[in-house]
């Protein structure tokens, strides 16, 4: 059989026609023990049939279809949601840790209807791109799920994405939840409300799950009015904190799911003529700028935004060393950070 010539065939068609993948095409061609012989044969016997010489630079061409990562995050100004600031302090860890480990980020357009059901993997494929990293995105388009479901190593944040080739990066949102509820309760608080962020997404059904164990576990019973709906933003937790105080039984304090939410709270105790921590104690979640800012400073649960950025990374290169298998999901600690809206000393640490 005619070969093909150098110009036609490079480790990713090998790769496509043994059944393997470029990495491990990379081991056969420079002999590596961890390839096993009949595979070693296979891709040799294939280099040879398509004129491709073990002798070329393969490394090289492994190493430059991983220089190249894809984010998908909708940044459209129409959802509010994907610009919450918590977003926006992520993407500069991911940032961060990609040039530190010798890799380019490329931001993909985001798919607006479902005609487009491949448009991430089309990108993908075309620019060559190692891996995709997803965050604020709907983990229900089909766009979405064409991408996790393709060979493409993909890494969600916040999304409880799982197959051979995509996992998840997430903070411990329940034990982050606990954590504020049990500082309540040793402050003397008993009837603890929460506002939640949307139940759709996965850290509002974690920080919720979190908060109704450790008050469970406290001996508490929260009540059914004590547990309102908001959608992570301002407005919804000015809205919920009103509709709390307005309660028979308002409670004494206020454990919301996000700082944004913890901050419009703060907000409507002001316009309701009580204070924080005086009347109604706040705690929110995810340790934002503005809440060191606000008045009084708002006790918090912080997130590791940049040990997020980077256990994300981390596990999108470590599937590039393992032939497109991912790790299993990750897990990042979170910590309490006690400031003025809660009534205890505020303890002063760094950001």
């Amino acid at each position: 059989m005619i070969g093909y010539g150098l110009s036609m065939v490079d480790i990713r068609e090998l790769a496509r026609r043994s059944g393997v993948s470029p990495a491990t095409v990379s081991r056969a061609l420079n002999d590596r023990a961890e390839v096993s012989p009949e595979t070693r044969r296979r891709v040799l016997e294939l280099a040879e049939e398509l004129g491709y010489s073990p002798n070329q630079p393969a490394r090289t061409l492994v190493r430059r279809r991983s220089d190249m990562v894809g984010l998908i995050w909708d940044t459209g100004y129409t959802k509010q949601d994907r610009r919450h600031p918590f977003l926006l302090d992520l993407f500069v860890g991911i940032k961060q840790t990609l040039a530190e480990s010798g890799h380019h980020l490329m931001l993909l357009s985001t798919a607006d209807t479902d005609a487009a059901v491949d448009v991430y993997l089309r990108a993908a494929r075309q620019h060559s791109l190692a891996g995709v990293i997803m965050m604020g995105v709907d983990e229900s388009h089909p766009a979405i799920t064409a991408l996790v479901d393709s060979d493409t190593p993909c890494v969600a944040i916040d999304l409880p994405l799982q197959r051979n080739r995509t996992t998840h990066v997430t903070s411990d949102n329940r034990t982050g939840a606990a954590a504020a509820v049990r500082h309540l309760y040793e402050l003397g608080h008993r009837a603890i409300a929460t506002i939640t962020g949307p139940l759709t997404l996965m850290p509002a059904t974690e920080r919720l799950a979190g908060y109704r164990h450790e008050m469970a576990r406290l001996g508490l019973s929260a009540h059914p009015d004590h547990v309102v709906h908001g959608d992570f933003f301002l407005a919804s937790g000015y809205d919920c904190a009103a509709r709390l105080l307005a309660l028979p039984e308002p409670p004494t304090a206020i454990f919301a799911a996000g700082d944004e939410m913890a901050i419009g709270a703060l907000h409507a105790l002001a316009d309701a003529g009580l204070r924080a921590p005086r009347d109604v104690a706040v705690v929110g979640f995810d340790d934002i700028e503005a809440a060191s800012l606000v008045r009084p400073t708002l006790t918090t649960v912080a997130q590791d935004r940049l040990a997020l950025g980077a256990g994300a990374v981390q596990a999108l290169l470590s599937a590039l060393d393992d032939g497109g298998t991912v790790q299993a999901p990750l897990q990042v600690a979170t910590r309490l950070v006690v400031r003025g809206s809660c009534g205890a000393e505020e303890i002063r640490t760094p950001r």
